[in-house]
């Protein structure tokens, strides 16, 4: 029996700016969206240049304030060949959430404040 990573889930609260995010920072494109016929919800895949693994964002019609993520620790991690551009980049963005010089990575984070650790590739 075979498992295989598909996707994971956020839920958003602004989905256009999210979007907007995901691409600026990540370079992340829309792969397919599903918007539900009565308006309550849309989907969003989002995938890299190098994998199949997505990123789903889910906005919800009703919700009326940010999502509070409390102590949860959950993040993304995403792996670049250029770790020093990207870092300036991300640094001009105002985005960087959180330095660890001694490990060699930092965090980014989105417009709902979760968390995409950033690694040099190996």
């Amino acid at each position: 029996m075979k498992f295989k990573f598909v996707h994971n889930n956020i839920n958003v609260f602004d989905l256009e700016k999210s979007l907007a995010f995901y691409k600026e920072a990540l370079n992340f494109k829309e792969a397919r969206r599903y918007n539900e016929p009565n308006g309550e919800f849309i989907l969003v895949y989002l995938e890299d240049e190098g994998s199949s693994h997505q990123l789903e964002l889910t906005w919800l019609r009703d919700r009326k304030e940010p999502y509070n993520l409390g102590d949860n620790e959950i993040h993304l991690a995403v792996e670049t060949d250029d770790f020093d551009g990207a870092f300036e980049y991300h640094k001009k963005m105002g985005c960087i959430c959180y330095e660890n010089k001694k490990m060699g990575i930092y965090f980014i984070s989105d417009p709902d404040g979760y968390w995409t650790e950033i690694l040099p590739t190996k």
